[in-house]
């Protein structure tokens, strides 16, 4: 039987931990706020002030009896929330201070650390730097050498503003430019300071965790223990994010979790103490950050795991959530910011399902394997119950967000983690203890490693095994209402079942009210900055998950239109071929393309149709299909033996998972009189899962009503021609990224000022053919990026 302990409080007073968790509440809500509410003037903070010293005076006293207890812990509560806007306000003013300040458009060099791992992606390489001026991110073409952290580097190259996909990411960073650099060189140089320190003992744990390994076991053991993931190839990470393990790839809350409580079986074991098992683990935590190098990411991590663990083992239920919101309350002050990071989410949702939910799914598990839960040395069964539980646990409460940030959720992660489960901590312990004999680089560390890669390679062999399937990864886009109200079932039935277990065992059931206040704050944090997560590799803000379902590249055929569609599952589709003279069938060629499913045609111009000839007499076509396709094309389509259709309003094209719906023009107009042929050019929705692209044609907005609702990329009309529609238009489609096929220097003046001007006003970013050649569009189960190819 559990032992009920009582607060101890005056009669009419609240208990103390009701006002610690009102004070907790509040400021953390006042932190939350902080980005949002500007207090840029002296007046307004020292107004905020004043109103924080006339509720200290209101609540100087608790007021007796419940409805006065209830008043007082209100202003405890609004006290906490004005000191926590004041304090994050100066912190955002001092993150937003680090920030490297420059005109835009102007060359550069900048000089400074690197104090991040880089990015590196389609050809791309993209880190954060520290310079003497500010932080900066800094933005170059492979190859560039590897760039530790805390290492001087120097590029140059022009001074931009981040793209409205990156700038809530990088605000965060305290980073308001992006330099993009020609090269990137390493100087030779090191920082100084306490940073030094951690920068060396993470070299040398790298060091040592690559002795004696493969490299890519090596690569996967400074992911698993470092967080560092830069050196793990593309395919690798692909399967862990299909298998829904790439949580073990970068150090966060969860995992720090996960090695501290599948740590408690071993100490349990040993007939510690609750208390000396608790101040055990928290040693773990606290060795674990500083060896791992105390970045930032890791600073969380351990934040995140010491309050899981001092909430999970602690004696009263309601200090578990006290314990929680404190650790809101650590990580908000350092970066107020905080809440819109997708890690930060993460980790927090998986923490609360931890302690939601994993009692009574251990409990039930126990049952099944014939044992009953009891005081006493903790058996096989129990352990593998605990693990598998908080397992579960943690994957329930953090598949919402999935759906929501990647709009996909692995079919395979339970399972996944679950076989994933028995090497998961063994590799983590062998790892940090790798990492610290590290640090006596005379200490033989090669047969610790030669154990861990087996375990390694295991876990790699299961991401590979689950990934595989094609259903693995299920498209699933869920918005922020729906995330809210899937939490809320998901608290009910955790609620539901807890009280079923806790009476099933003879104790007397608790009310779940700490657990929703704190669940409904966390969430509901999360739900502000939801738009604020990790940058992608191009203009748009969801990251490309899974390998390659779709691939779209607007080819650079000059003052015209060829757009090719490759589905995985099926053959090819160009859109239009370009003008004469454009090379197209060299052009698809050089993309591998050796058969068409179809050869659609636009409208009859010669910027659009030129090189249709060359296509149908060079390749196999399966369908030459069209709208106003003149007299010419279904004869030379049907020479070449490929059959021809007239498509309008309606029909559609399919290949693979790859389907274009024709929304204009209807078949009345195409039946009508001879009109303009920009207005009787087919749009185009093509689609793929969750994703869409709007192909226009040079059927302007103005002349062609369509109405497909929101798209991710639209290939702007008529090569960036004035369109009296465009604003409509954006309107309502809300596209994340624009393409405009168009030739350099043309007599036109593509794109029209208006248009590229109206784009800005809409915050889309735009790719052009005439600056940036080939544009491609790479479309996976979870995201898509979009960039010069």
């Amino acid at each position: 039987m559990e032992r009920a302990v009582a607060e101890r409080a005056e009669p009419g007073h609240p208990p103390p931990l009701e006002w610690r968790f009102a004070a907790l509440g509040g400021a953390t809500a006042g932190l939350t706020a902080a980005p949002f509410i500007a207090l840029d003037s002296p007046g307004t903070a020292a107004l905020a002030v004043a109103v924080a010293g006339a509720l200290a005076l209101a609540a100087a006293r608790p007021r007796r009896g419940r409805i006065g207890a209830c008043i007082w812990l209100a202003l405890v509560a609004l006290l906490a929330a004005a000191v926590g806007l004041v304090v994050g306000t100066d912190r955002l003013a001092a993150i937003d201070a680090s920030a490297l300040e420059a005109r835009d458009g102007s060359r550069a060099t900048a000089r400074g650390f690197v104090t991040a791992v880089p990015r590196r992606s389609d050809g791309t390489v993209s880190v954060r730097i520290e310079t003497a001026a500010g932080g900066v991110l800094v933005e170059s073409p492979e190859p560039v050498a590897e760039l530790p952290v805390g290492r001087e580097v120097r590029a140059t190259g022009t001074l931009r503003e981040p793209a409205p996909w990156q700038s809530a990411y990088l605000e965060r960073h305290g980073i308001g430019e992006v330099l993009k650099a020609e090269r990137i060189e390493l100087t030779g140089r090191r920082r100084g300071g306490v940073s030094a320190l951690a920068d060396r003992v993470r070299d040398r744990a790298e060091e040592a965790l690559e002795r004696g390994m493969d490299e890519r076991e090596a690569a996967l053991a400074r992911g698993f223990v470092l967080g560092q993931d830069d050196r793990i190839d593309a395919a690798t990470v692909d399967d862990f994010k299909r298998s829904g393990l790439a949580h073990l790839l970068a150090v966060s809350g969860q995992n720090v979790i996960l090695l501290a409580l599948l740590a408690m079986p071993l100490l349990a074991a040993m007939n510690l103490s609750l208390r000396t098992r608790l101040l055990c683990v928290l040693g773990l935590i606290a060795l674990y950050v500083p060896v791992t190098g105390a970045g930032p990411s890791i600073q969380r991590a351990g934040v995140m795991g010491a309050a899981g663990i001092v909430a999970a083992l602690a004696g009263r239920p309601r200090s578990r959530w006290y314990a929680l919101l404190l650790a809101a309350l650590v990580t908000l002050a350092a970066n107020p910011r905080a809440s819109g990071d997708i890690g930060w989410q993460l980790s927090f949702a998986a923490v609360i399902g931890i302690l939601l939910w994993t009692e009574s799914i251990s409990g039930w598990l126990l049952h099944r394997l014939g044992e009953r839960r009891r005081a006493g040395p903790v058996s096989w069964r129990r352990g593998l119950a605990d693990g598998a539980a908080m397992t579960i646990a943690a994957t329930l409460a953090t598949a919402p967000l999935m759906a929501h940030h990647f709009e996909s959720v692995s079919i395979t992660a339970l399972p996944a983690n679950l076989l994933a489960l028995p090497a998961v901590a063994p590799v983590m312990w062998l790892g940090m203890l790798v990492a610290m004999a590290g640090q006596f680089p005379a200490l033989p560390v090669e047969p610790i490693n030669a154990v861990n890669a087996l375990l390694i390679a295991y876990i790699a062999q299961v991401a590979h095994w689950t990934a595989a399937p094609d259903w693995a990864l299920a498209d699933l886009r869920l918005s922020a209402p729906a995330v809210l109200i899937s939490y809320v079932a998901l608290l009910c039935a955790g609620s539901l079942a807890r009280l079923v277990s806790r009476r099933r065992r003879g104790l007397a059931p608790r009310a779940p009210i700490p657990a929703l206040g704190v669940l409904v704050a966390i969430v509901g944090i999360g739900a502000i900055g939801w738009r604020g997560g990790e940058p992608a590799a191009a203009p748009e803000a969801r990251s490309s998950v899974g390998a390659p379902g779709l691939e779209i590249t607007v080819l650079d055929v000059g003052q015209g239109d060829a757009i090719l569609l490759e589905p995985a599952d099926g053959e090819p589709v160009l859109v239009d071929t370009g003008p004469p003279g454009s090379e197209i069938v060299e052009r698809l060629a050089d993309e591998g393309v050796e058969r068409l499913a179809a050869l659609a045609i636009t409208h009859d111009e010669l910027d659009h149709a030129g090189g249709a000839g060359e296509v149908l007499a060079a390749l196999p076509v399966g369908s030459l299909v069209y709208g106003d396709g003149g007299r010419e094309l279904p004869g030379i389509a049907r020479a070449a033996g490929a059959e021809t259709a007239r498509l309008a309003q309606g029909a559609a094209i399919d290949s693979g998972g790859l389907r274009l719906d024709v929304l204009w023009p209807p078949r009345a107009l195409l039946n009508g009189p001879a009109a303009d042929p920009n207005e009787l050019s087919l749009v185009l929705l093509a689609r793929w899962r969750g994703f869409s692209m709007l192909l226009t044609g040079d059927a302007e907005a103005e002349a062609s009503p369509v109405t497909p609702g929101p798209v991710d990329v639209l290939k702007v009309a008529h090569h960036g021609s004035e369109d009296a529609g465009l604003e409509r238009l954006l309107d309502q489609t809300a596209p994340r990224a624009a393409v405009i096929s168009v030739g350099e220097e043309n007599p036109y003046g593509h794109p029209a000022p208006p248009t590229v001007a109206a784009l800005d006003e809409h915050g889309v970013p735009v790719l052009r053919t005439d600056r940036n050649g080939d544009i491609e569009v790479t479309v996976a189960s979870g995201g898509w990026t979009a960039a010069p190819q």
